[in-house]
């Protein structure tokens, strides 16, 4: 057969209707609503306002509105054992690598979606063998071996739908993977700041511990002498053991912090122990970083996946349309070579008459689904916007309660001194003294966990604010997604 020779007839009628079907799938898919970007320009104006200037009395660190989120944000604490910890929690954890699995099966399922959008190319073979149904006549064989060719234009675009389905769930996956990056890694630096914390109140109760025991002490021998009462005695007593109660828990809040050190690191608590962390490794910024909320969405991970949930939707919706109209499937094969090569073509359409309802039905539910996806999408962005505004008003609060802190402490550190002075010049007896140590140590204990909640609300709002992984996690970071206006 020749370039030039016509078509059979069947195959033309088939080219024919294939080609006015086309021009009129150009008018089929879903028209639905889209969220569009971003609109609020500010979190909390107030919070904003007092932390865009550089730290003053209320001792919080600023913040540097509208720069961008990083994606190894623990690097502003300046901690060499925190980013030591961290690397091997993200070559060693478990669930980042079962999420890292999960995307990389997403992407290939991207594959196999694409391979059906193009000709399917198989080679069949047959064989057979016949009688005449009157007897008698000679028996015949047959035998065809040769490659098919198939392939389905996808009129309505099912097909293309279904790609662009499972691109998004690709997609999803890796948002997935996204956030499961930002939990770790916010979780190691949680986790080694708790450490680092219960540490520093261990040490301040067992200083005030010597206290009390101290103190106990002299009361007993004030009673020896008749300068003190039973009364002192149990007293004394009462107090020590009060203060007594403030260590196992947390001597158990610094273990269980080194056992789920191990954990995040892929190891038993047995096999590996992180380093002991001080409320010296954690540099509090003097600048946090904080991107507008218009940039939100590239930086949150939550905000990215609810973003693909959308588009898997609107998917299913070009799928459900395109089950309303009519399919075309062609198809070719070649048996045998040379002159008496044998070739088929064939064309196939089959389009829906009536299923009860059930297609029109399926549409609808369909665009029901884009709907809550949407919903959801816009409940993701408010939320994520109150939890950012949440953790710049933490951020300032403990600004304020630590500079309150700090500032007890100081008064307490100065009635000890006067106290000191007065005990050498025999105006003070000692039991003031020691009463005004004990001050000082619980002022302290104060001051220690105020320190701790600047940092860790700092290391919330890291992790609140997102950041692409894909430079720390040696792949580069995932395409950025286009808005809505700018795909349709």
């Amino acid at each position: 057969m020749t370039a030039n020779a016509p078509l059979p007839k069947p195959a033309s009628r088939a080219a024919a209707l294939a080609a006015a079907l086309l021009l009129s799938a150009c008018a089929v898919g879903p028209d639905l609503p889209k969220p569009g970007p971003i609109a609020s320009r500010h979190y909390d104006e107030g919070a904003e306002r007092r932390l865009a200037a550089t730290p003053g009395p209320s001792d919080a660190p600023a913040i540097a509105l509208g720069t961008p989120a990083s994606g190894d944000w623990w690097r502003a604490f300046r901690s060499p054992k925190l980013d030591a910890v961290i690397a091997k929690a993200l070559a060693g954890n478990h669930d980042l690598a079962a999420a890292d699995a999960a995307l990389r099966r997403a992407r290939d399922l991207v594959a196999v979606a694409r391979g059906g959008l193009k000709p399917q190319l198989d080679l069949g073979a047959d064989a057979g063998g016949a009688r005449s149904a009157q007897g008698g006549g000679a028996a015949g064989t047959f035998y065809a071996v040769g490659p098919r060719v198939s392939f389905d234009p996808d009129l309505f675009g099912g097909l293309r739908s279904g790609v662009t389905a499972q691109d998004a769930l690709a997609d999803l996956e890796a948002h997935r993977t996204q956030a499961a990056y930002l939990t770790l890694t916010g979780d190691v630096a949680a986790t080694a700041l708790q450490l680092a914390s219960a540490r520093a109140q261990i040490e301040a109760v067992q200083a005030l511990l010597a206290d009390d025991r101290r103190t106990l002490d002299l009361v007993r021998a004030g009673h020896a002498n008749g300068a003190a009462t039973e009364a002192d005695v149990a007293q004394a007593e009462t107090q020590l053991a009060q203060d007594e109660t403030l260590l196992p828990p947390l001597e158990q809040q610094r273990d269980a912090a080194r056992h789920a050190l191990s954990v995040l690191a892929g190891e038993g608590p047995a096999d590996w122990s992180a380093p002991d962390f001080d409320l010296a490794d954690f540099d509090l910024p003097s600048a946090l970083p904080v991107s507008l909320p218009s940039d939100l969405a590239r930086g949150r991970p939550d905000i990215q996946a609810a973003d693909a949930r959308l588009r898997v939707a609107a998917a299913d919706v070009g799928v459900a349309t395109a089950d309303l109209y009519p399919r075309l499937q062609l198809s070719a094969s070649v048996v045998g070579a040379g002159p008496g090569a044998l070739w088929s073509l064939a064309a196939g359409l089959a389009g829906p008459i009536s299923h009860g309802g059930s297609l029109k039905a399926k549409r609808r539910a369909a665009v029901d689904g884009y709907d809550a996806a949407l919903a959801s999408y816009r409940q993701t962005v408010v939320r994520a916007l109150g939890q950012v505004a949440d953790l710049l008003q933490a951020v300032d609060h403990d600004g304020a309660e630590h500079a309150a802190q700090a500032h007890a402490l100081a008064a307490a550190q100065a009635s000890l001194d006067l106290d000191r002075q007065g005990y050498r010049a025999g105006e003070v007896d000692l039991l003031r003294v020691l009463d005004a140590e004990r001050a000082r140590q619980r002022a302290l204990l104060g001051e220690i966990r105020a320190r701790a909640a600047q940092r860790l609300d700092a290391i919330q709002l890291g992790v609140a604010l997102g950041g692409d992984p894909g430079d720390v996690l040696g792949r580069p970071p995932a395409a950025a997604q286009l808005s809505w206006e700018q795909t349709r």
